[in-house]
């Protein structure tokens, strides 16, 4: 295990996960995720909203078993190398509204910072102003880590309370088995499923869960964050986590050529729209939400199956703003933004803003 613990801390190690993660997705995705959606940790979230019946967008409704994987794969590290550690009690209202803010950017763009990189990986040239605008809230977020910004401290808490996300995780995969997907049916039991759109596109169950187990595993050994990434360049030039995120990309790309999978483009991308300057905006969001709250969506998943009870509050969140970009016409179609997806975007930059400013107490 040490030796293991090493190869992960290494930069090396961290090339290696990034490139693991760019194989695998787009691999999921010539199974039948879809296309430069092989794993979009804020689109599966939306569709598992939809599965609960949260929102009622039937093209966007799908128990992902990618997201359980993710949880349940970091808990097996965890406990692997003696990492699991409950804690919980950090500015948890903070977290969730951040949470909520952070999809609803995402939605807007159409995608979280792993299918913002997979989407450029694919040819997406869309993706470019979306990472330009995570960029651009990490940017933002950072003068405020400067100015002595912090949530507080979390505490030790029950060893329950880090099990409850993973419970969670395991009560989702259970109700896919006790009310699987009937061919052509919109409801199975209590479950929605899509039969048209994104949603109805997903790869084998088994194989998308394995995935999932491998992806959180070495994300939870390697501490792999998107987020981190730029962050860490920003503030202290630090590129151990860029490394992964550029693997990925990398990897993605080579894949996507190898598997015929590289379109590129801006018109008729899939799950995508062209307006450039919201596709900059709904990410600079989602970057400034991200920021404020520690980590990205993947991370705080990884984080919430170790024991973090913090992370399971953001990632709530993440799950409640999907049925309300849904619900209220804020998340974007191929055909542009929603009808009140502008004043949303901007409210919640004022959100984050207001967070950001007034959060300031220097003693963690």
């Amino acid at each position: 295990m040490g030796k293991l613990a090493v190869i992960f801390a290494s930069r090396w190690g961290m090339i290696g996960v990034g490139a693991v993660i760019g194989i695998l997705a787009p691999v999921l995705q010539k199974l039948g995720n879809p296309a430069n959606m092989g794993v979009c940790v804020a689109c599966f979230e939306r569709d598992i909203a939809g599965a609960l019946g949260i929102h009622r967008a039937a093209v966007v409704q799908y128990m992902r078993p990618e997201i359980i994987g993710f949880v349940i794969g970091s808990l097996i590290a965890a406990y692997a190398f003696k990492e699991f550690r409950a804690r919980a009690g950090s500015a948890p209202i903070v977290r969730f509204i951040l949470g909520a803010f952070a999809m609803i950017g995402a939605l807007v763009f159409l995608g979280c910072p792993w299918r913002a990189a997979l989407r450029l990986a694919g040819g997406d040239g869309n993706a470019i102003l979306g990472l330009l605008g995570f960029v651009g809230g990490i940017w933002i977020g950072t003068f405020f880590l400067r100015g002595g910004y912090n949530l507080g401290r979390s505490q030790t808490t029950h060893t329950s309370v880090g099990w409850l996300m993973p419970l969670t995780m395991l009560g989702f995969l259970a109700l896919m088995l006790v009310f699987p997907q009937v061919q052509g049916q919109e409801k199975s039991g209590i479950l929605f499923y899509s039969v048209k759109g994104p949603g109805s596109m997903h790869a084998p169950l088994l194989v998308s869960l394995v995935i999932g187990l491998v992806i959180g595993f070495l994300a939870q050994r390697s501490r792999f964050c998107t987020l981190g990434a730029v962050r860490d360049f920003v503030l202290f030039r630090q590129t151990h986590l860029l490394s992964g995120f550029i693997a990925l990309i990398v990897a993605a790309f080579l894949t996507n050529l190898a598997l015929g999978q590289f379109h590129p483009g801006f018109a008729k991308q899939p799950v995508a729209h062209t307006m450039g300057l919201w596709n900059f905006g709904g990410m600079l969001l989602s970057g400034l939400a991200f920021t404020l709250a520690g980590g990205c969506p993947g991370r705080q998943l990884f984080l919430a199956g170790e024991g973090d009870g913090d992370a399971a509050v953001f990632v709530m969140g993440m799950i409640f703003g999907a049925g309300i970009a849904h619900n209220f016409g804020l998340a974007s179609s191929p055909d542009g933004v929603g009808p009140y997806g502008i004043p949303a975007v901007i409210t919640g930059i004022a959100a984050c803003l207001f967070i950001g400013s007034t959060m300031r107490n220097k003693t963690v």
